[in-house]
């Protein structure tokens, strides 16, 4: 912070995309660490989830679409999501959202925005 506060704007426009490029390179990295043949990503054939979790995800994400999971299926598909596993469940960190599968049904638990 103490070094934006001395650069003119021309130099906090260029720290502001060198910075994007830093979080690009870093979640690239993360992609890679995890491999393309994600147990997630070959399974998304078998991703669901209830009745209950599709209002819970329209609610806590404010969808408004009629297939909550294609709409999770392509998220989790996108070039920008890391996916990590923690214990019994996948973490997909895509577009400012967080959302949560279990890894072993590939059940949608819930989503939720990501908190800043």
């Amino acid at each position: 912070m103490a070094l934006k506060n001395k650069l003119g704007v021309n130099d906090s426009v260029e720290l502001a995309r060198l910075e994007e490029k830093i979080r690009d390179v870093n979640i690239a990295k993360n992609n890679l660490k995890m491999g393309t043949d994600n147990e997630l990503l070959k399974n998304l054939d078998k991703l669901h989830t209830t009745e209950l979790g599709v209002e819970r995800i329209k609610r806590n994400l404010s969808l408004d679409t009629d297939d909550v999971v294609e709409w999770c299926k392509t998220k989790i598909n996108s070039a920008n999501a890391v996916i990590t596993r923690n214990g019994k469940n996948w973490y997909v960190n895509v577009d400012k959202c967080i959302l949560t599968v279990n890894a072993y049904s590939y059940t949608i638990i819930t989503a939720h925005k990501e908190k800043k």
